[in-house]
């Protein structure tokens, strides 16, 4: 089948927005690895994730939806700066009150957060942090509005080049220049990591924001009642993205509440978070995929049937190779697992569960253009609560006494549940020709494949076969993936030759 053209340049837009936005959690992930090495606790990596888990939600609230209002609104709208102008003002003012309320209660908050491990500094920076990465999310908005993929790549990856070499100066550099010169780095304390992983980000954040900047470089008008058609379209969002989060979060702030053993509570959250961490890879081509998908429907979405056929395409597509990506990352986990310390890989169990989990999320934000562009913003609420009910209600029951386990089944059966929902929805109010044979055919192949490679991992003791043989398998979809979706006659240059 040949690539249409509609295809072609969501796939372009996909490729620079995964440079802008998976690039850069590529690198962080392969920092937040190297802080499995460099900081002297499991229990710190715990700390960490759960600090993190905060921010994500916090950060969802505070942006209330109006991303997708503003993409919404910005091609509804003949005066797309008015739209721009209105949000950003809408955002700078809630982001304003929050940071003042923050600084207000900030003890009782840290300790309710966190408890000791919660230091008011932590929340202080992390308030910050968190602040300045909202006032730029309507700026990045407005780049990808504009379609200025290059530029929005450009700044992220300032953003986590800074990160990462201030992670450096303060894990590598500065315990070398402490031995060489005490007296002028006695400040430096390898047992405040966390507070140099905290400083490295606020800095990173600070630098971010006046790069997008000159997005701001407008006349700013407010329109109250754009802004009240804005919130209206989207509080939906609003609940949608909270309990949207919270799937993906709830069981990193919780944890530490539930399990039993409070003193081994964050080394616990620590082998987890970092095992997570392994199946990132399919959230990053899912945050990709969406940086390119959202603009490219709302302008796309007149309901023709060429429109709707894309929509189809775009959905097949994105599921044939994040099977592919599920394969790859169970298939060469014997490779994957030394790029964290031993004493994580009690945890890597939870791989495969998170994969098809953050697979099935993926699936549902694509089955969720139905109520976006029919205005129906709070099926995606009831939804996304639907799961969320799901993920509290199997991590509070079974965290007690199956631990980080039951974190990773809950994320996966609730995701799961959303996606046929929305299915089922989605076809009844905005018909779509979803082709389920062939998303159906690539997923059981997958996963007959994915036992193959399980069977192998555990019977075939020796490394280079076992990696010989899940390299067979893999190729065996991807062989498949070809002759389906990708013929060879219609690639460029070699092409030719298969006519």
């Amino acid at each position: 089948m040949a690539v249409s053209s509609p295809m072609k340049s969501l796939a372009k837009e996909t490729f620079f927005y995964g440079v802008g936005s998976v690039l850069p959690k590529l690198l962080s992930w392969l920092l937040s690895l190297y802080w499995a090495f460099a900081l002297p606790k499991i229990s710190d990596i715990g700390v960490l994730t759960n600090f993190y888990a905060w921010v994500a939600l916090l950060q969802v609230i505070l942006t209330y939806g109006m991303e997708t209002g503003f993409f919404r609104y910005a091609n509804k709208e003949k005066d797309p700066v008015r739209v721009f102008s209105t949000t950003f003002l809408s955002i700078a003012t809630t982001t304003t009150l929050f940071f003042m309320l923050a600084l207000l209660f900030l003890k009782p908050l840290a300790f309710a957060l966190g408890g000791t491990a919660m230091k008011p500094h932590y929340l202080l920076l992390l308030v910050i942090i968190l602040c300045v990465d909202v006032l730029g999310a309507i700026p990045f908005a407005n780049l990808r509005f504009k379609k200025r993929p290059v530029r929005f790549a450009l700044i992220k990856m300032l953003n986590v080049g800074l990160t990462i070499l201030l992670n450096l100066f303060f894990f590598l550099a500065c315990p070398l220049l402490q031995s060489m010169f005490p007296d002028a780095f006695a400040w430096f304390d390898l047992n405040k990591g966390v507070d140099y992983i905290l400083i490295s980000n606020l800095a990173a954040s600070v630098i971010q924001l006046l790069m997008v900047s000159p997005e701001l470089r407008v006349r700013f008008t407010f329109d109250r009642v754009l802004l009240r058609n804005m919130l209206r379209y989207s509080f939906p969002i609003l609940i949608l993205g909270v309990a949207g989060i919270l799937n993906q979060t709830v069981d990193k702030i919780i944890f530490p509440w539930l399990y039993p053993d409070k003193a081994n509570a964050y080394t616990e959250l620590g082998i987890y978070g970092q095992n997570f961490k392994i199946a990132i890879i399919m959230v990053m081509f899912t945050q990709a995929f969406r940086y390119a998908f959202e603009p490219f429907i709302f302008a796309r979405g007149k309901g023709a049937a060429d429109d709707r056929q894309s929509f189809s395409n775009a959905t097949r597509y994105f599921i044939v190779f994040g099977l592919l990506i599920f394969l790859v990352t169970t298939g060469y986990i014997d490779i994957i697992k030394y790029m964290i310390p031993a004493s994580y890989h009690a945890g890597l169990k939870v791989v495969p569960i998170v994969l098809l989990g953050e697979l099935f999320f993926g699936v549902y934000f694509n089955l969720s253009l139905w109520y976006k562009l029919t205005d129906q913003t709070r099926w995606g609420a009831y939804m996304s609560l639907t799961g969320f009910a799901i993920t509290i209600l199997i991590n509070v029951l079974f965290i007690p006494h199956y631990g980080y386990m039951a974190c990773a089944w809950a994320s996966f059966i609730a995701n799961l549940v959303m996606m046929v929902i929305s299915y089922f929805l989605g076809q009844k109010n905005y018909p779509i020709p979803y082709n389920l044979g062939s998303a159906g055919s690539f997923f059981l192949l997958s996963m007959i494949l994915f036992v193959g490679i399980a069977i192998t991992y555990l019977n075939v003791s020796d490394l280079w076969l076992r990696l010989g043989i899940n390299t067979a398998l893999i190729l065996i979809y991807l062989s498949m993936v070809i002759k389906k979706e990708l013929p060879l006659r219609h690639w460029p240059l070699i092409g030719k030759y298969f006519k």
